[in-house]
């Protein structure tokens, strides 16, 4: 999810898709049946795609999701 609060349309946009190209990286990684919902916050539409899947990384070691550092590098 990217509110308006991230950005104008096009700033929205740009982040979304590089959140789902992260989350693609990560899906054989997560348990079956596992159901997320990613909400970028308006520090996202200045991060870079590494900080991102770091920040994602972290994250779902937290949510116990992965054991392993799931991104490329």
């Amino acid at each position: 999810m990217v509110s308006k609060a991230v950005g104008n349309a096009v700033v929205r946009h740009r982040v979304s898709r590089r959140l789902r190209h992260l989350m693609r990286d990560r899906l054989g990684t997560l348990p079956a049946g596992a159901a997320l919902v990613v909400r970028a916050l308006p520090p996202s539409a200045t991060a870079s795609s590494r900080q991102l899947g770091k920040d994602i990384d972290a994250a779902l070691r937290r949510l116990g999701l992965t054991g392993t550092d799931g991104g490329v590098e």
